[in-house]
């Protein structure tokens, strides 16, 4: 019998592709010569464009992946000494390959626990405690993903929260923004609301999740804290020598607002998904607050729905699998997808 084709359209928005503002932005940078290693006029634009989107007189500098902005931002404010605490699931526990504790050469990740992905704060603070002085980690920062690895989302005063406490305990806070579009669209504010306004030092903003190929970006709000940041790109290897192929998407995506109809897109196909499931029978684990539906499902609908070629992942033991939406997601996806399912069900 012949195998089913592979569909990864809901296995990650990693596997779509990338948007067509940001083709066009890339083909019109490749129509000529330009200058190196961001001395052109494609990353000059992108940095400027960031500036006016925040509001802020901002430091913004371009690396390769998303492992790459939150590991080497995390190693310009941390010592090999600190804590940084995360919630259990974060990406830089989970996904990146203990990049933060090797780039920061050795401060530890200090882990909270939620049922919404969340940082919960009273842990944090008993993590803190633990730590005696002279003898355990001076705790120098937290770490929350903006949306959660759950698809959850921060609110406004839950940052503005979380900055409070970090404050209080003279630390700094990171925001990993994977899909900081997501969340923004999701909220629908101003992105300064739930950055540096709220009180985020360090913002990784995410592209590639969002229409581009590759290039995340590192924003630094407090420009005092980037001093000399372009030497730690240029060791980590993260330098594009031919910078404007990873500005020129970005460009695409910034200018006329593409990078929140994308993001926006993405969240309502996640909305639709949730809903057609729960009138199939198949209700969410966790609320759909972005791009992200979480479902519990038995063996015998996994195994057939990988029969028939759908790939997707399991993200919580024992039966929670995550099925996630991208900007490209079309309503016949969806339809097929559940249809498929109520037919194995």
């Amino acid at each position: 019998m012949r195998a089913a084709t592979v569909r990864h359209q809901f296995a990650s928005d990693n596997t779509a592709g990338i948007c067509p503002e940001a083709w066009t932005a890339l083909e019109q940078a490749n129509s000529h010569y330009s200058p190196s290693y961001g001395e052109d006029e494609w990353t000059a634009q992108v940095c400027e464009r960031i500036r006016e989107i925040f509001e802020i007189d901002c430091d913004v500098y371009f690396v390769f992946t998303g492992t790459a902005a939150n590991a080497l931002g995390l190693a310009q404010v941390c010592q090999p000494f600190h804590g940084v605490v995360c919630h259990a699931r974060a990406n830089i526990q989970t996904d990146e390959g203990g990049a933060t504790e090797f780039y920061t050469r050795g401060a530890k990740l200090f882990l909270t626990k939620s049922n919404d992905g969340k940082i919960d704060l009273g842990e944090a603070e008993k993590l803190i405690a633990q730590q005696v002085e002279l003898h355990g980690h001076v705790m120098h920062a937290i770490s929350i993903a903006q949306a959660t690895e759950l698809g959850t989302v921060y609110m406004p005063d839950e940052v503005e929260a979380i900055a409070a406490f970090t404050r209080a305990h003279k630390m700094l806070l990171h925001m990993d923004g994977a899909r900081f579009a997501n969340a923004v669209a999701s909220l629908g504010c101003a992105p300064e609301t739930i950055t540096w306004k709220a009180g985020v030092d360090i913002l990784s903003f995410g592209g590639t999740k969002n229409g581009v190929a590759a290039g995340e970006l590192v924003i630094f709000f407090d420009k005092k804290s980037s001093r000399d940041f372009q030497y730690r790109v240029k060791q980590a290897g993260q330098l594009g020598s031919k910078m404007r192929f990873l500005a020129a998407p970005w460009l695409g995506l910034l200018n006329g607002d593409v990078w929140l109809r994308n993001a926006q897109h993405a969240n309502e196909a996640a909305c639709e998904l949730a809903q057609r499931l729960n009138e199939a029978g198949i209700e969410n684990v966790f609320p759909v607050e972005s791009n992200a539906v979480f479902v519990q499902l038995d063996d015998q609908l996994v195994q057939g729905l990988h029969a028939r070629g759908w790939h997707f992942y399991k993200f919580v033991e024992p039966d929670v699998y995550r099925l996630m939406c991208s900007w490209s997601t079309t309503d016949d996806e969806i339809s097929l997808l559940v249809g498929e399912l109520v037919a194995i069900k």
